[in-house]
């Protein structure tokens, strides 16, 4: 008999959060990644182990894997194998039972029905019963988690949601292309205007990038990076108690990954 399999293209937190309670509820799950994952939240993002080897988030561990063969050992070990496919070449050999969808781009990367019997999408880009079978709104608010049978999510509206009172001024994006360089750290709390990291010009010259709020620093993208213009980079919580926030699942993405288990289970089941 085949072993059932569940794909999830991306690991980035919100994608991670849906892994968690996929691999949480005992089923078998392989991630695909980038060669170069750009996560902020990297504390509570699987795809680290693309640059790491492992990693682990709340308690589930992720394995970076070289080839698709790979995958059931791992999975075998109650740990979630991650392998660097883009292209979502390994679907075609593996013929998992699912794919889900999680890259988050805000549109359709190549995704399409008949990459596995059942197919789901998180976000904006996808429209449910044409490009995969099941979309799941992702948008703050009311709607958050809705299963889309038919249609699409809301369209991305380019503003983050607001937490603590801040929207868009919670999250940084560079002002100018080059290499990312950290000064501070994931957890570090921080004020308006201090440094926490520098973007290395083209040129050679410096260019700051600071806090634009008061609070913790919730995410921030990984050392040496190489970014265009306009790349979000940084992500402040202006609610300065709520450190543990830095390294656990966010509600968002937990709302998001319980409405994917309650379309998965029923057809993994059937």
């Amino acid at each position: 008999m085949k072993q059932k399999l569940i794909i999830v293209r991306g690991g980035g937190d919100l994608a991670t959060g849906t892994i968690h309670r996929l691999w949480s509820a005992g089923l078998p799950v392989l991630v695909l990644e980038t060669e170069h994952p750009a996560a902020i939240r990297r504390q509570v993002s699987v795809c680290e182990a693309v640059y790491d080897g492992q990693t682990v988030v709340e308690n589930m561990m992720g394995i970076r894997i070289w080839k698709c063969e790979e995958a059931f050992q791992v999975i075998k070990a109650g740990k979630v194998p991650v392998l660097v496919d883009p292209k979502g070449e390994s679907i075609r050999t593996l013929r998992p039972d699912v794919v889900v969808d999680a890259i988050l781009a805000k549109k359709n990367l190549g995704t399409s029905r008949d990459m596995a019997p059942f197919t789901v999408a998180l976000g904006p880009g996808f429209e449910a019963g044409k490009d995969v079978d099941v979309v799941i709104e992702t948008k703050r608010g009311y709607n958050l988690g809705r299963v889309i049978r038919a249609g699409s999510a809301f369209p991305n509206t380019g503003i983050p949601g607001n937490i603590g009172g801040y929207a868009a001024e919670r999250v940084i994006h560079s002002s100018n292309p080059g290499i990312f360089h950290n000064i501070c750290k994931i957890g570090d709390i921080v004020t308006e205007g201090e440094e926490i990291a520098w973007i290395e010009q083209m040129d050679g010259n410096r260019c700051p990038v600071n806090a634009t709020i008061n609070g913790i620093l919730r995410g921030l993208l990984r050392e040496g990076y190489p970014i265009p213009k306009g790349f979000k980079i940084a992500d402040i919580d202006p609610r300065k108690e709520k450190l543990e926030n830095c390294f656990t699942i966010s509600d968002k993405a937990r709302c998001i990954a319980g409405s994917v288990l309650e379309v998965v289970i029923p057809y993994i089941y059937r």
